[in-house]
C-alpha cells in the first residue's frame, strides 16, 4: 500500500475548507491501495516524510510567503530527506488574502531541491475559496492519490 502524506497548516475557515476537499478528493472510494495520513505541518516529522510515497502541502501565504509552520517543517525535514525522496510527486494548495506568488516560489524552490515532482496543478486562492477552488482541491487531491496508486 502507497502512502499520500498531506502536511497542512490550517489555521483560517478557507484553509480548513480547502483541506476538506483536498483530503475528500484523496480518499474517494475511486483510489484504492492508497493510505492517506494528515499531519499539521508543526507535528509532521522527517520519518512522515520517508515513509510516504507523495505529497500534498497546504499553506496560507502570510506576508507574501508560506506560512512560519510550513517553512519550519520544510527546515526539519530538508537535509534528513533530502537523498531519499527524490522524484517523489506532490501537490499543493495556497490560500492568501493578497498575492500568492511568493508562497508558490517558495514551494517551488524547495521541491526542485527536494528532486519532488509536481503531480498536478497547484491550486490558488485568494479570498474566501469559491465552489471552483474547492472543486480544484477535491481534484487535487484525487490526482495526487491517484499518481500512487498501483497497476
Amino acid at each position: 500500500m502507497s502512502t499520500l502524506l498531506i502536511v497542512h497548516h490550517t489555521p483560517s475557515p478557507g484553509m480548513q475548507a480547502m483541506f476538506e476537499k483536498v483530503v475528500e478528493g484523496a480518499t474517494t472510494d475511486e483510489i484504492e491501495g492508497v493510505e492517506v495520513v494528515r499531519k499539521p505541518a508543526l507535528a509532521a516529522t522527517a520519518n512522515d516524510v520517508l515513509t510516504a510515497d507523495g505529497y500534498l502541502l497546504g499553506t496560507p501565504a502570510n506576508l507574501g510567503y508560506i506560512s512560519g509552520a510550513l517553512k519550519d517543517f520544510f527546515d526539519r525535514v530538508y537535509y534528513p530527506c533530502l537523498d531519499a525522496t527524490g522524484g517523489r510527486p506532490f501537490g499543493c494548495y495556497v490560500h492568501g488574502n493578497e498575492g500568492t506568488e511568493g508562497a508558490f516560489r517558495a514551494i517551488r524552490s524547495i521541491t526542485t531541491g527536494l528532486g519532488w515532482k509536481q503531480a498536478a496543478e497547484p491550486v490558488d486562492a485568494t479570498g474566501q475559496p469559491e465552489r471552483e477552488t474547492l472543486e480544484a482541491c477535491w481534484e487535487l487531491g484525487a490526482t495526487v492519490a491517484a499518481t500512487l496508486m498501483e497497476e
